[in-house]
């Protein structure tokens, strides 16, 4: 079959534009095996990054219409199906050729062509700090021996081959590049998931700081879409949020950091009146019920905007059924308490 290949070029020093190739391959040809063809037969200046050709070491990265995926992963015949199961969505017909945009990955500057520059998805890695911790194997004369269930749940997590899919299409890492990546905290709930590390409490605190760790996350499930492994990043992340959750449980809303409270003050308003009281969530969440100052100054512009909206609540109706929303969440609390 014709496919028409539109590939990505670029370089440090140029703009970035699209070429095409045509070429016969057959359905089951990978994305790899096509562009290997294309710097073998047509234009050897092309570059990509590629090694195990299996779906092993998550070189090939790139962009394929539209999404992150494996070049070595997916076929010309899959993805002329998923084109056309698109196309019949929105109502719009193929192009006589069946054609495939290759670009490189996204959240990274490109080097040249679909090659990126992944330093800062190495450096966010690191940041988490994805070790075991030393102290906890300092155990004498044996081995940190394991349950078969204690590491079981390291099984999905282990799985990451640091591809860079999730990163190249997180939302949160493109707004905020303070963001460490869904990669990242994926390999940070795997330490904290194992039975040998020791510094839970320290890691903890480490990833629930402002919005570079977990509390980044805008839960957009981009990562858990594209992930070749199924290593389900955003539940890894919701993972971590729940064990800092649990363990603020018992701190009183006031002393609680900012996304705590967010949580806890976002239930207790919806016990109040069944569902939120805009007026009453800023001034307990931003300034921390008068004991911010400065976040408290900071909510000014923003209600001076929505009153000259008329986006402002002046007063508040609580709504049906209050009661029984109240128990709903009480017996979601029973049920977890006693699990």
């Amino acid at each position: 079959m014709l496919v028409r290949f539109q590939v990505h070029r670029q370089t440090l020093d140029t703009a970035s534009r699209f070429q095409t190739f045509d070429l016969e391959v057959d359905p089951g040809n990978t994305i790899l095996d096509c562009l290997n063809r294309i710097k073998w037969e047509q234009d050897g200046s092309l570059a990509f990054r590629k090694n195990c050709r299996n779906t092993i070491c998550g070189s090939c990265s790139m962009r394929i219409n539209g999404r992150s995926a494996l070049a070595c992963k997916e076929n010309v015949g899959s993805e002329v199906a998923r084109l056309q199961s698109i196309a019949t969505s929105a109502h719009t017909p193929l192009p006589e050729i069946p054609t495939m945009t290759i670009a490189p990955m996204g959240n990274m500057p490109v080097v040249k062509d679909l090659v990126v520059d992944m330093q800062s998805f190495w450096n966010n890695l690191e940041a988490v700090d994805p070790y075991v911790s030393t102290s906890a194997r300092q155990i004498p004369e044996r081995e940190f021996l394991q349950s078969p269930e204690e590491r079981d749940r390291l099984n999905q997590v282990g799985n990451c081959i640091l591809c860079g899919a999730c990163y190249s299409e997180c939302n949160a890492r493109e707004v905020n590049p303070n963001f460490v990546g869904p990669h990242a905290l994926a390999k940070a709930y795997r330490t904290l998931a194992d039975s040998r590390d020791a510094q839970t409490d320290s890691r903890l605190d480490r990833y629930s700081e402002g919005t570079e760790g977990v509390w980044g996350c805008t839960r957009c499930s981009y990562c858990d879409s594209v992930c070749p492994m199924e290593v389900a990043p955003m539940e890894q992340i919701g993972n971590i949020k729940q064990s800092i959750l649990d363990r603020a449980s018992s701190t009183p809303v006031q002393e609680a950091p900012r996304p705590i409270r967010h949580r806890q003050v976002l239930i207790d308003l919806v016990k109040e009146g069944g569902w939120i009281d805009e007026r009453k969530f800023g001034l307990r969440v931003v300034s921390n019920s008068f004991r911010d100052l400065r976040g408290l100054a900071s909510l000014g512009p923003l209600g001076l905007r929505m009153l000259a909206k008329g986006k402002f609540p002046l007063s508040f109706e609580p709504s049906e059924g209050v009661e029984e929303v109240r128990s709903l969440i009480e017996a979601v609390k029973a049920k977890e308490s006693r699990e």
